[in-house]
């Protein structure tokens, strides 16, 4: 039986394995980070991720009604990650923490760099949506910062009132941020280096 007629395959087939409805979508949020972390919001066409995906325009819009939906998912994604990474253990000091914590975080920011980019590139972005996405993540990182202070049992009466608080860690969020991208351009330090920089940062921010 020839190899034509038969059940072999030739050796121009190759087997594929259909993805699942998460594998799909975890393939077009990673082909979206890399495309939004490259180029601004209104230069990215819907179409260059379906073709790079290997899927119809139609199966993406399916996922994905709007670039919109498509970009705020992309945001969405980054910012849970980095939530879920970063996630302090309550009851212990945050000093005790801060460089395991940092540590993981840079483990991200060089492991995801296109992500991490594209995260922050939706403030530049025009679209309102994709911007109030963004902000809710930055908020949501803020609150999560605030709540491992308030529950670290060392520095219960040394911490700046709520509002002065709310500033210093938005401050050193900033901070941290600019120094990741720059980073990530440009990697002269070492990742101990700017663990170790922006540790001191939310220490001196805090006055503790």
């Amino acid at each position: 039986m020839s190899p034509e007629r038969g059940g072999a395959r030739t050796s121009g087939e190759r087997t594929r394995r259909r993805l699942s409805t998460e594998e799909r979508r975890e393939q077009l949020l990673s082909v979206g980070a890399r495309l939004f972390a490259q180029d601004p919001y209104d230069d990215v066409w819907i179409e260059q991720v379906a073709e790079i995906a290997g899927v119809s325009r139609g199966l993406l819009y399916h996922y994905f009604p709007t670039k919109r939906d498509f970009f705020a998912a992309v945001v969405r994604r980054e910012s849970s990650r980095m939530l879920r990474l970063t996630a302090a253990v309550p009851g212990v000091p945050v000093r005790d923490q801060l460089a395991t914590g940092l540590e993981t975080f840079l483990e991200y920011v060089a492991s995801h760099a296109e992500g991490f980019r594209a995260f922050h590139r939706a403030e530049a972005a025009g679209d309102p949506t994709v911007r109030t996405v963004y902000r809710e993540g930055l908020a949501a990182h803020e609150a999560q910062i605030m709540a491992a202070l308030a529950a670290d049992p060392q520095l219960v009466g040394r911490l700046p009132e709520p509002a002065a608080l709310r500033l210093a860690v938005r401050g050193w969020l900033a901070f941290l941020v600019a120094v990741c991208l720059d980073w990530l351009d440009e990697p002269e330090l070492t990742r101990a280096q700017v663990r170790d920089l922006c540790a001191r940062a939310l220490l001196g921010a805090l006055a503790v």
